[in-house]
């Protein structure tokens, strides 16, 4: 019988959650994690300054499972801000993601946490498939390469934010640029200036919910964030983010495999 990661890594895991006005979804998120087959973790969630019934609702998960704990920001600073307030608050070896719209398959962060001991990786990201906004398939999926580099990493975001770790016993913590958009991408980079790859786990573990106003439902919005992170964030310059445009552009054509 396969050994259990429970007993593998004792280790505690620190889930970061930013919530802001997704009170439709958050219960789901949060059962998902709740069912994870791995049971050594905590969730923070961050309210950052919701409107509607989400911080409600992060206060009732908070008060059925003492794993769960709320952080309130009390005002609207972003999706940065707010989980570099989680990362903070962190308490655990390992700091994971998960948008507060977005689910994980049972057998996530058991599978994730075999496949950095046996890579021992820094970094690591799995495959992913999309949902649409009422959480029916959209029947495409995303598989990410084995291993990117920094140089690789700074032509797309080859990590979504909900399917990955990072070991802070290794590479401490690190935190992200406190923007509004693209704060994940950034941290990525930040991180990978000090690692020789991310690795990827091509196995689909993660449900990514894409969002009617949405910036991943938004292409010309999306276009104009991408291009002022390459100029002001990573600071590529307007060659560089020039040539970072153009694979990022052909990137987003061929991402996404059918089912």
């Amino acid at each position: 019988m396969e050994e259990s990661c429970n007993h593998i890594y004792p280790e505690l895991v620190s889930i970061i959650t930013p919530v802001y006005n997704t009170s439709p979804y958050l219960s789901a998120t949060v059962e998902s994690v709740i069912r994870q087959t791995y049971a050594h973790w905590e969730m923070i969630i961050i309210d950052d300054g919701s409107e509607d019934q989400s911080a409600a609702i992060a206060h009732h998960y908070s008060k059925q499972d003492e794993r769960i704990r709320v952080v309130s920001l009390g005002k609207n600073y972003g999706a940065g801000v707010a989980r570099n307030a989680g990362i903070k608050e962190a308490k655990g070896r390992y700091i994971a993601f998960i948008d507060s719209d977005d689910i994980w398959l049972p057998a996530k962060l058991e599978k994730q946490l075999r496949f950095m001991r046996d890579t021992q990786a820094e970094l690591v990201h799995t495959a992913y498939n999309l949902i649409a906004e009422n959480g029916s398939s959209l029947c495409k999926h995303y598989c990410p390469p084995s291993k990117v580099t920094y140089q690789d990493m700074l032509k797309t975001d080859y990590i979504g934010c909900s399917t990955a770790i990072y070991d802070t016993q290794r590479i401490g913590k690190v935190y992200m640029p406190e923007i509004r958009k693209r704060q994940d991408y950034g941290l990525w980079l930040r991180m990978m200036q000090d690692i020789k790859y991310a690795y990827g786990l091509p196995e689909q573990l993660v449900l990514y919910r894409i969002r009617k106003g949405s910036l991943s439902h938004n292409k010309w919005r999306l276009v104009q964030v991408q291009w002022d992170f390459y100029v002001q964030t990573a600071r590529l310059g307007v060659m560089g983010g020039l040539r970072s445009m153009a694979y990022w552009s052909f990137f987003g054509l061929t991402k996404y495999a059918k089912n």
